[in-house]
């Protein structure tokens, strides 16, 4: 655990903590963020029972009912599973993450994961870009993923329940698994306490 301070983010009902250190962080203004994660960093529980790692930089507040946090993600890739990332904790084997994410064929893409015990990946669609928007949301017992282009049409990625959904705190994470570091910057930052209106769009 950190014993840094809290982060302020406007819009948030409360301060944001660190629940593990980055290499180096830094805010511009009160809504745009950038994480660094240091080398050999990820959040990931191998499904074959081979590994476990829990040592991405993360940044966390534990939101009450129904809600919606964006962002914009721009990831300076340079190794193979660079990700920023928005993030949904429970615990160290009860969480999921929606990465902007670079692939082994060195294309920016969205990836998914669910882990209940073990990790669920799923990668999505290629972007051809490194900045895209990402989207959590908690539909009561139940989240979504979503990823858009521009905000104007939120595509669909996963649709997913967690033990102890109305617990599970939310935030941004960086990570470079398999690199000596990698930056997240997370702009446009927007946290709603609403109900998502449409699923499949994300609206």
């Amino acid at each position: 655990m950190s014993d840094m301070e809290p982060v302020h983010l406007a819009g948030f009902p409360e301060p944001l903590r660190w629940d593990v250190s980055p290499a180096a962080w830094t805010m511009e203004g009160d809504q745009e963020l950038r994480i660094m994660a240091g080398p050999r960093t990820d959040l990931f529980t191998d499904p074959q029972r081979t590994a476990v790692w829990s040592n991405a930089p993360r940044l966390l507040f534990t939101p009450v009912g129904d809600f919606v946090l964006q962002a914009r993600v721009t990831v300076t890739f340079a190794a193979t599973y660079d990700a920023g990332v928005l993030l949904l904790y429970g615990a160290e084997q009860v969480w999921a993450k929606l990465c902007f994410e670079f692939s082994p064929q060195a294309e920016p893409m969205i990836v998914s994961v669910v882990t209940r015990d073990f990790s669920d990946d799923s990668n999505s669609t290629i972007v051809l870009d490194r900045s895209v928007l990402l989207r959590v949301a908690r539909i009561g017992p139940a989240f979504a993923f979503h990823w858009s282009s521009d905000g104007g049409f939120w595509h669909f990625v996963r649709h997913f329940t967690l033990p102890g959904a109305d617990s599970v705190a939310i935030g941004f994470a960086s990570q470079s698994p398999t690199g000596e570091g990698c930056e997240a910057r997370f702009s446009e930052i927007a946290f709603a306490a609403r109900r998502l209106d449409d699923l499949r769009n994300g609206l």
